[in-house]
């Protein structure tokens, strides 16, 4: 015998779809939730790991400056040390050049011209005075000129004054400082002079006791009898040599 059916299985049916609709809706937004709150805690974490290492940079960027503050500061010390070497160094190396200079200034300055003034900077040295003639100041720019010390000559100025009849010109030089190549190169230290100075006497010591021991015993024997005067006749000479 069949069944028939007489409830409304139609409406059941929807309600069934739809529980199950919204129980699917009800899982997607959990889903969708977690993945939400998972994503974000996961930002979280990447903000957090970022901003540690910004702060790990931070930290080193401010050491670098700190750090590259010293190696400035380290670097005008080296200047200033670099500085005062130099000027050591160029102290050292013309310490003996004022000393030549002014002897070089006194031979080379002729009788018809008279320094009044002299002025130095750097290698330029500044002469001024008087003179006899314009003849003579070229004379004594030539006599610079020709000095291993000094270097060209440049004229300045020369006018005539009428104050001093005797040496009525005034003039002006400006001329280059040198250092002879010979001197520069060719100066033994203080202390290599001093032990060759005391070295050389030994050598004619040793010379003198070699030609003391070279000379045979009767040669020498010889030689101290003929230097003793002879008994009886005090102003003669007897050698001692057989005939």
């Amino acid at each position: 015998m069949a069944r028939i059916n007489l409830l409304p299985w139609r409406a059941e049916r929807r309600k069934q779809r739809e529980r199950e609709f919204f129980m699917q809706l009800g899982a997607a937004a959990a889903v969708a939730v977690l993945l939400v709150i998972g994503w974000s805690m996961w930002m979280g974490m990447r903000i957090d790991n970022q901003t540690d290492r910004n702060a790990y940079l931070q930290g080193q960027i401010t050491q670098l400056k700190a750090e590259n503050e010293q190696i400035k500061n380290l670097d005008k010390v080296r200047d200033r040390l670099l500085a005062r070497k130099k000027i050591i160094e160029d102290l050292q190396a013309n310490r003996s050049q004022m000393v030549h200079l002014f002897d070089e200034l006194v031979k080379r300055t002729p009788e018809s011209v008279r320094l009044t003034s002299m002025a130095q900077k750097g290698e330029l040295l500044t002469l001024d005075g008087v003179a006899q003639s314009n003849a003579a100041v070229a004379d004594y720019m030539r006599n610079l000129e020709a000095s291993p010390w000094l270097g060209a000559a440049d004229l300045k100025k020369t006018e005539k004054k009428a104050g001093d009849s005797r040496m009525p010109y005034e003039f002006g030089l400006v001329v280059k400082l040198g250092i002879p190549k010979s001197d520069a190169s060719g100066m033994a230290p203080a202390g290599s002079q001093s032990v060759a100075a005391e070295a050389m006497p030994s050598v004619p010591v040793a010379a003198a006791g070699a030609a003391r021991t070279m000379v045979p015993a009767p040669q020498r024997v010889a030689a101290t009898t003929a230097r003793k005067p002879a008994a009886g006749k005090p102003g003669v000479v007897k050698s001692g040599a057989q005939p």
